[in-house]
């Protein structure tokens, strides 16, 4: 490259970041996606220093020196874990520091889905993955986000918890305590366990790894789609909150008569059942009649890229070339595997 990016890009979750390079034109110059190693949702270093990881990539794929900082005239780093104010500021510090670039935007990453899902600048994004969060825009630019800690700033929602719930009525089913679910012979088998007291004591003696609880999600999924009552609770309650959140943000910025577009993204949506979106557009349309739900297929990636060249007040046919360049096919590194299915 002969003169330095406008934009650097960068979406970080709590199982990738992804990060691009960008001219004002929309052209992409380089792009990466790295697996996260650890997730610190208060933004320690170790997990900052991933980000790092994933921009030093980008560059390569760039053809550009890794010596020469700032890599990008504006960076925008939406990031899991930036909740609160004081979390974006933490961010702001340690990137400052680095001086990866030459002036930086911290977000969550709830705007990166809200920018990539919709051609607005404005509306109500929702990630469903590891856990839950929300944020919403104005037409007028103004904002509503929420804490979205876990228990304690009242959320309830993801494949962590979904995970749990479900652990949770497989024991209940199985010693009498409570109903009859088909989750109490399918939770155990994602851990290679028959019966749940088998999978209570391995998670009690750390034979498990906790976090494998991610795992179970998509079960609960299958077993309400095959009619399990108990599933469906669970799923049902995810809906519900997903309601209680959009549905609160769209209250909180005055939008509820507007054909606001609601985006989802996360894991937790990348599933085929029916009664759960239906569920999920029936509640926010008692909020808003006219909302419009869009569920996020491409990378958010392409929410922060955006977000950045409307900084820098590119033109719509730059924005559409990043958007049309910016795919997971992009994102993911090439193995043999995928070299042989390519040629």
């Amino acid at each position: 490259m002969t003169r330095r990016p406008a934009v650097l890009a960068v979406d970080g979750g709590g199982s990738k970041i992804d990060a691009a390079l960008l001219r004002k034109d929309g052209t992409v110059l380089g792009a990466a996606r790295i697996r996260t190693r650890e997730f610190d949702e208060n933004g320690g270093d170790g997990h900052m220093q991933q980000v790092v990881d994933a921009v030093v990539a980008a560059c390569a794929d760039a053809g550009t020196s890794l010596d020469r900082f700032p890599v990008a005239d504006l960076g925008v780093f939406c990031l899991a874990g930036a909740d609160l104010p004081a979390d974006d500021r933490k961010i702001a510090r340690w990137l400052h520091g680095r001086g990866l670039v030459g002036e930086d935007l911290v977000r969550n990453d709830t705007f990166a889905v809200l920018r990539a899902g919709t051609d607005r600048s404005w509306g109500v994004g929702v990630v469903c993955g590891t856990g839950i969060n929300c944020s919403g825009v104005a037409p007028d630019g103004r904002i509503t986000r929420f804490p979205a800690v876990g228990p304690i700033s009242g959320d309830w929602g993801g494949g962590g918890d979904m995970g749990s719930a479900a652990v949770w009525f497989a024991i209940r089913s199985e010693d009498g305590r409570g109903e009859k679910t088909s989750l109490a012979e399918a939770v155990p088998r994602v851990f290679g366990y028959r019966r749940p007291r088998q999978l209570l004591e391995a998670l009690y003696y750390e034979r498990v790894d906790p976090e494998r609880v991610l795992d179970v999600a998509p079960i609960v999924f299958h077993e309400a789609e095959a009619g399990d009552a108990v599933a469906r609770s669970i799923v049902d309650r995810q809906a519900d909150e997903v309601v209680a959140m959009a549905g609160t943000a769209i209250k909180r910025l005055r939008m509820a008569r507007l054909d606001v577009h609601v985006v989802l993204g996360g894991g937790i949506f990348r599933n085929d059942d029916a009664r759960f979106f239906a569920r999920i557009d029936d509640g926010l349309r008692a909020v808003a009649p006219g909302v419009s739900i869009r569920l996020l297929t491409s990378p958010p990636l392409i929410g922060a890229a955006l977000l950045g060249l409307d900084r820098l007040g590119a033109s719509e046919p730059s924005k559409a070339r990043a958007r049309r360049a910016l795919t997971h096919e992009r994102l993911t590194p090439e193995t043999p595997a995928r070299r042989k299915e390519r040629t």
